[in-house]
């Protein structure tokens, strides 16, 4: 685990008027408490050992767009997908999507591994920028593993809510969905030819 450097901050506050000094001291404070927890290769090794990982891009037409948000009931963003599909030993093991949005006014980037059954094998927190009271615990992300498209994947009702972190509770509930339907639509059609 890696805390951002917040030397960069410091320094502007010596360099800067007092007005703008107290502007940049409040963005740093909120970016002092950020955390890396996990890069991308790390992650995609961790769950994937020894597999070939091919990543690939979908460019989804507004038909796959309109499916997704209708199955996952939250807003795609982007037409552009990013996905990374495992092989082990020529078989096909799962897929991992990356996503990055904002929770409250800070973003938060997390992974969702999706099993060739399509349920979901893991949900990880890669990178946290809010404080760390609202850091979703292993516990909370544990609520996801092996559920699929027909469980109640809703918080309050399938997925417990996190006291006093709702926002970030909801983000990667929604998340979770978007990228579950994401992969029903782009990715299993694809596994299954």
């Amino acid at each position: 685990m890696s805390i951002v450097n917040c030397g960069l901050g410091r320094a502007l506050l010596k360099s800067t008027k007092l007005a703008a000094a107290a502007t940049v001291l409040f963005a740093v404070a909120d970016t002092c408490t950020a955390q890396v927890k996990m890069t991308k290769e790390e992650a995609l090794e961790t769950y994937f050992p020894a597999a070939q990982i091919e990543r690939a891009t979908a460019f989804l037409t507004d038909d796959q767009v309109h499916e997704i948000q209708q199955r996952s009931r939250s807003r795609v963003e982007s037409h552009v997908l990013t996905y990374y599909m495992a092989r082990k030993d020529g078989r096909f093991v799962g897929t991992a999507f990356f996503e990055t949005q904002t929770v409250r006014t800070m973003p938060a980037t997390y992974m969702v591994i999706v099993d060739p059954d399509t349920t979901i094998r893991a949900v990880e927190v890669m990178a946290f920028f809010e404080p760390e009271d609202y850091l979703p615990q292993s516990k909370w992300l544990g609520q996801f593993a092996a559920k699929g498209p027909a469980d109640d994947l809703w918080l309050k009702r399938g997925i417990q809510n996190i006291s006093g972190a709702s926002l970030t509770a909801q983000a990667l509930t929604e998340g979770v969905r978007r990228l579950l339907a994401s992969y029903q639509i782009v990715v299993a059609p694809k596994v299954r030819s």
